[in-house]
């Protein structure tokens, strides 16, 4: 923030950073919880709304900047809670269901801000403040969570726990991006020889992370989807 910002971007910071920091904080709270007790429920809502918070601030502070690279990190950000939160609703695409307009509207917004970011990454990095690298890494995977999303609303998924490993890893991975935001913000000053590192170190770690407790779920699942099978032979 520079001394001289007007006073309506000093407010917009200091609720960014409270809401940055209670999505921070709860993030941990709601996964440690029972799945689907009331615990897990009303903070996991706690920290859909911090975020929504957040990105909500973080538009108009990096357009007056005006820092493209970071608006477009928040509309991929607030989308992975959102879409891991309105997944919870699509259960029934299992069964012929379709998906409402504001999941299509928020799925292909998604979609092409994230490729203008890997556009811009590739073809005018000057536009998204030369980070092109990480603007490409986080355009192709802004992408891939509306693709996957708009291949529900088209195609009946097979899984029928499919909203469950959705809910899950879209909220790790908006966690991700909250972490990558804490990373840059509060970690640059000290660590200035890291460079991208500090962007990328919380995808690092947090991709396999999904990728891991999405197969631990599936394995706890199975026996119950066998069981099933079984009795219905």
């Amino acid at each position: 923030m520079n001394p001289g910002d007007p006073i309506w971007m000093k407010g917009l910071l200091a609720v960014h950073v409270a809401a940055g920091a209670c999505s921070f904080v709860l993030a941990p709270v709601a996964l440690a919880t029972a799945k689907g007790g009331k615990q897990h429920k009303r903070w996991g809502m706690v920290y859909l709304w911090a975020m929504g918070v957040v990105a909500a601030t973080a538009l108009p502070m990096s357009l007056y900047r005006p820092v493209l690279f970071l608006a477009m990190v928040a509309v991929f950000s607030f989308y992975a809670t959102f879409a891991g939160y309105r997944v919870l609703g699509l259960k029934a695409l299992t069964q012929g269901a379709s998906a409402g307009a504001l999941d299509w509207t928020a799925a292909c917004v998604t979609l092409v801000s994230s490729l203008c970011l890997v556009l811009c990454g590739i073809f005018w990095p000057a536009v998204v403040q030369h980070f092109g690298v990480q603007s490409v890494i986080f355009g192709i995977l802004g992408m891939r969570l509306a693709a996957v999303q708009l291949k529900s609303f088209m195609r009946r998924p097979t899984e029928k726990m499919f909203w469950w490993y959705t809910h899950l890893g879209y909220f790790i991975a908006s966690y991700i991006a909250a972490r990558i935001a804490f990373s840059v913000v509060t970690l640059s000053a000290t660590y200035k020889t890291a460079g991208i590192l500090l962007w990328l170190w919380p995808t690092i770690v947090g991709v396999p992370a999904i990728v891991a407790t999405t197969a631990y779920y599936k394995r706890q699942f199975a026996p119950r989807a066998s069981t099933v099978a079984h009795a219905a032979g």
